[in-house]
């Protein structure tokens, strides 16, 4: 009987556990430098959080030594320990306190603590990627039979962008404290910036007084029966907030939007050259059909080239694919966002969304589905949407035509879900199509009536959770479906409830 073969020696490389990726050197020598000069503590608090951490006490040590230096004391071995003595707890062998006094003997300069902060923030996020690729392999082996690999995908692409936007696979609970803090800086930006918007501005001054602009994660409705104006206005809005558009480099390298923003457009109706011929058309001042036929002067085509070439640099961004599921118009905000960034979001229109409905299922729960994951998108991208939806019929039976929210189509989860909810009204485009026979006395009064309402449009909101609904009138140009503020010598009454 033959010998059995002489086992190989295991060796570090031959054994399966393999740790998380961390340096404790690097935390050890950033919690020293910290502790012996607090400016290193301001070199690295704007991206560095206490769970990028890897050992639990080198957290603690750190958020506690942030807490303190917030409140304007001094974060050192001495004052810390005071929040550290934890019976039983030892570093290799040394107290609490003892650990404490080590890490700031062996502290090194300050010059170096944003290099060692970003190391351990660079090894976190890497420990946070092995956790969605575990995820990922995990529930592509065990995935029950109702799950698609295209929920997978999604569900892999939303914790890759989270990760990529804050550094954090799932950020749980939030002390109230930073969200009141959050909320300051909000009012504060509000104050400094032209407007006192806390959102951002619709380049339309009433609307912004009555809404304080859009609201980051607000899910905004614009309704309107055809023919209203809807896409109108949600174009004018897209192109005056791309105009607005500045920024300011921060330490890191990235962009902060410190006016209007980065549009995206989801086109969902009409084509990205019929949309494109629309923006161009509104801000040209030449009517659409002139520039389909050609049929313009020379100063109207140099007035359209101008405005091509302002359009052409705006960060405005179109996406006209037709057909699009819910989850596919998140993926590809996603990227927008990730890729060239976002501030605001129209969908054109909210009834040519699918969702991932199975066969038997009603339309009213597929809008459902719809209305809630745009709203879930506003929250997870932090940026105003705007979703244009139809009216119903029932609005043309009614002597006053003015929508209510009742009307909104097919589902109460669009006025469940959304934070505002805003009609387009235009009386002229049903007093027009009423017109008596010429020469007698109704038609004198139709006339009166015309000439009252004519370029007038009225935006009537009906939900808002941030402040009073009622109605903003505007000025509307047909010819070149423009929207603009009434002059203030000619303002018409603004109803508010």
């Amino acid at each position: 009987m033959s010998a059995l073969p002489a086992l190989k020696p295991i060796g570090p490389a031959d054994l399966p556990f393999r740790q998380a990726p961390h340096n404790i050197e690097a935390e050890q020598a950033l919690l020293g430098a910290i502790m012996v000069n607090n400016e290193a503590f301001d070199r690295v608090s704007e991206f560095l959080k206490p769970l990028h951490f890897f050992d639990p006490l080198h957290q603690r040590i750190y958020e506690i030594a942030g807490q303190l230096i917030h409140a304007g004391k001094i974060a050192t071995p001495v004052t810390l320990k005071t929040y550290l003595t934890d019976a039983g707890i030892e570093v290799g062998g040394l107290t609490v306190p003892q650990y404490l006094g080590r890490l700031a003997a062996e502290a090194t300069t300050v010059i170096n603590a944003r290099d060692y902060g970003q190391a351990v923030y660079d090894l976190a996020i890497r420990r946070s990627l092995i956790q969605i690729g575990e995820g990922m392999v995990n529930s592509a082996y065990d995935a029950p039979v109702d799950l698609t690999p295209r929920d997978q995908i999604e569900t892999a692409e939303r914790g890759l962008f989270e990760l990529a936007e804050t550094g954090r696979y799932n950020s749980g609970f939030k002390r109230f404290t930073d969200a009141m803090a959050n909320a300051i800086s909000m009012a504060a930006a509000a104050y400094q910036r032209d407007g006192k918007l806390s959102g951002i501005s619709t380049g339309l001054r009433d609307l912004d007084q009555r809404m304080g602009g859009l609201q980051s994660s607000d899910l905004v409705i614009l309704a309107g029966r055809p023919g209203m104006g809807k896409t109108a206005l949600a174009t004018n809005i897209a192109f005056n907030i791309a105009k607005a558009y500045s920024f300011e480099v921060e330490a890191d390298g990235s962009h902060k939007t410190t006016n209007g923003g980065i549009v995206g457009f989801f086109s969902l109706e009409m084509s990205s050259d019929q949309l494109a011929t629309r923006i161009v058309a509104e801000q040209a001042g030449i009517p659409s059909y002139k520039i389909r036929r050609g049929d313009m002067t020379e100063q109207e085509f140099y007035d359209l080239s101008e405005a091509a070439r302002t359009i052409q640099s705006l960060p405005l961004y179109i996406d006209d694919t037709g057909g699009l599921a819910i989850a596919q118009l998140a993926a590809r905000a996603r990227r927008q966002k990730r890729q060239r960034g976002l501030d605001f979001m129209v969908v054109d229109y909210l009834q040519l969304l699918s969702g991932s409905s199975k066969k038997g299922e009603n339309r009213v729960q597929e809008l459902t589905e719809i209305t809630t994951g745009l709203k879930a998108l506003a929250k997870e991208l932090n940026v105003p949407i705007m979703a244009l939806s139809q009216l119903s019929r029932q609005v043309e039976s009614r002597d006053d035509k003015r929508p209510q929210l009742s009307d909104l189509r097919e589902s109460g989860s669009i006025e469940q879900d959304a934070d505002v909810v805003m009609f387009v009204f235009r009386e002229e485009y049903y007093l027009k199509n009423k017109e008596p026979k010429a020469g007698t006395e109704e038609h004198l009064k139709w006339q009166t009536d015309m000439a009252q309402v004519h370029g007038r449009a009225e935006v009537i909101i009906g939900k808002q959770r941030h402040g009073p609904t009622g109605t903003v009138q505007l000025q509307f140009e047909d010819s070149v479906t423009r929207f603009s503020d009434i002059a203030d010598a000619d303002r018409l009454p603004e109803r508010f409830e």
